[in-house]
């Protein structure tokens, strides 16, 4: 899932904390910002200020949702979900 895309960072909740991925992100140079596990043995350190942006995201996607025609997917051409989905992003922002 991650192959195509080259981010500096990923931010993840605790579900992602495995050893598997956080190894691939290293070997890839990418910085992984995940909270580790309350029952990791070994604990890690954390950008718990750069984890914090991640709330925006979800707000913005709970936002998002509120848009019938965009939780329901109305549309069956995907260039027509991505232009309600860009008109509605407009308008959360001018709001």
């Amino acid at each position: 899932m991650i192959d195509g895309v080259d981010p500096q960072a990923l931010l993840g909740d605790k579900a992602y904390d495995a050893d598997a991925l956080l190894d691939t992100l290293n070997r890839r140079g990418i910085t992984p910002v995940i909270p580790p596990k309350a029952n990791r043995k070994a604990a890690r350190a954390c950008d718990f200020a750069l984890y914090c942006e991640r709330n925006l995201v979800e707000r913005f996607f709970n936002k998002l949702k509120h848009f019938r025609a965009i939780a329901t997917r109305y549309d069956k051409l995907a260039r027509n979900f991505l232009a309600g989905v860009q008109f509605a992003a407009a308008i959360i922002l001018l709001n």
